[in-house]
């Protein structure tokens, strides 16, 4: 059973099907602060106001993104361990719809599920709900920042950024690409924003940004907290673990006992939900049936089997858990997945329409990366999440750098007549 000295023997590969679950938020993300369990009146029963329509349509809109998004990764890649911040990469997009019409509006609001709400419906929502989350739990450290790095001297519809900064809250900031230190100045907001836990998001062969990317959209995710009923270290020990190919390896395997946690099963799933600081944020672990591959389970996941999921749960008194303790990060290109959801001209320079972003009739979307870190032992969790999109052209006006062997020439243009040519293989 579920509440076995250590459940998860029955699993195959737990990891990929861990979610972390925000309840009532639909941030798919955990966090929780202090080390003694919550009394009964330090529990946050209720949201300190009343959500709106349209902030529900956002949640379920941002849940059943979560969903697509997971699973379009999950069939990319043969990685055994994916850990995703949907909501990072949903915010990301958010700001980027502002300067986006026409057809590629379209298709980014269908693949959020936003086709129900106005722009300006949508981006109030996300104001709100950025201070709901901040302000929801004290016990509960939590950052979300959110950046637009412009390319100095590039041409933008000013009406952009000014959204982006009332809704989102966004940093606007003007910068010199070509300098060296362009990256490691957007890095060095990363790395501020996530308490040093991510080292660097905009990365370049040459020391400074590609000269056709002329737009940045940021996104920093940080949790930290504890467990409203910690596991005791003295109860971890070494266990085995069944990978999905049937060998197995140990793992440091933490326990509890006598504690109270919400449990339920459906669908031949086993589902346990871990509570954080005062239980607003919860972990979610779900071990798919006896027989049933991850992959599988991940397929077949929407928002009707994640409800079935959840609504099966009930608290328990006196249960039993051991769960694993580990540390890893993951890093992932969004690009294929999200144009699998139908969001394929914002990508593609000839169709792509961001007229609400710059005048320049080139610019598309080059990239949509994600790097995120969890970190779970006896005491709580870390997870952190930074997404970076960004904007580029098919061309970045003339450049050049003559730094190795050349042919010159001196004419009269008019005539076309050559007075002097040559090579010049060491100006030195």
């Amino acid at each position: 059973t579920f509440l076995t000295e250590v459940p998860v023997r029955r699993s195959d590969s737990w990891f990929r099907a861990l979610i972390a679950l925000v309840v009532g938020s639909a941030a798919l993300l955990a966090g929780g602060c202090g080390k003694k369990p919550a009394a009964p009146d330090m529990m946050i029963a209720e949201l300190p106001r009343e959500l709106s329509v349209a902030e529900r349509q956002v949640i379920t809109s941002s849940n059943a993104f979560a969903f697509d998004l997971l699973r379009e990764v999950r069939a990319r890649t043969a990685e055994e361990n994916i850990f995703l911040s949907p909501f990072s990469a949903s915010m990301t997009l958010g700001m980027a719809m502002n300067g986006a019409a026409g057809a590629t509006l379209d298709q980014m609001r269908s693949a959020l599920h936003f086709e129900a709400l106005s722009q300006e419906e949508i981006n109030a929502s996300y104001r709100r709900l950025l201070a709901l989350l901040l302000g929801l739990d004290p016990r509960v450290e939590i950052e979300i920042a959110n950046s637009a790095w412009a390319r100095k001297g590039a041409s933008f519809v000013p009406s952009f950024f000014e959204k982006v900064r009332r809704s989102f809250g966004a940093e606007v900031r003007e910068l010199d690409f070509d300098l060296p230190t362009a990256p490691d100045t957007i890095n060095a907001w990363a790395r501020e924003k996530t308490r040093g836990r991510i080292e660097s998001i905009i990365e370049s062969i040459d020391p400074s940004i590609d000269p056709l990317d002329f737009l940045f959209l940021i996104n920093a995710v940080y949790f930290k907290g504890s467990w409203t009923l910690p596991f005791d270290p003295d109860r971890t020990r070494r266990a085995p673990f069944r990978r999905e190919d049937g060998s197995t390896v140990d793992v440091d395997m933490m326990h509890a006992r006598g504690v109270q946690l919400w449990l339920g099963s459906s669908d031949g799933a086993q589902i346990v939900e871990l509570p954080y600081g005062g239980e607003a944020f919860t972990m979610v672990v779900v071990l798919p049936p006896a027989g049933t591959r991850l992959a599988d389970l991940v397929a077949g996941l929407d928002a009707e089997t994640w409800s079935r999921w959840v609504g099966s749960l009930r608290r328990e008194w006196d249960a039993t858990v051991a769960f694993p303790r580990f540390r890893l990060s993951y890093e992932g290109s969004l690009e294929a997945p999200l144009q699998a959801l139908g969001m394929v001209n914002a990508f593609d320079p000839r169709r792509a329409d961001f007229s609400r972003l710059t005048p320049r009739d080139d610019a598309h979307i080059s990239e949509v990366k994600q790097k995120t870190l969890l970190e779970v032992d006896e005491e709580g969790a870390e997870a952190v999440a930074v997404t970076s999109l960004g904007f580029t052209g098919v061309s970045a006006g003339p450049s050049i750098v003559v730094d190795r062997p050349f042919l010159v020439a001196i004419r009269e243009r008019l005539t076309g007549t050559i007075l002097f040519l040559g090579v010049i293989g060491d100006p030195s």
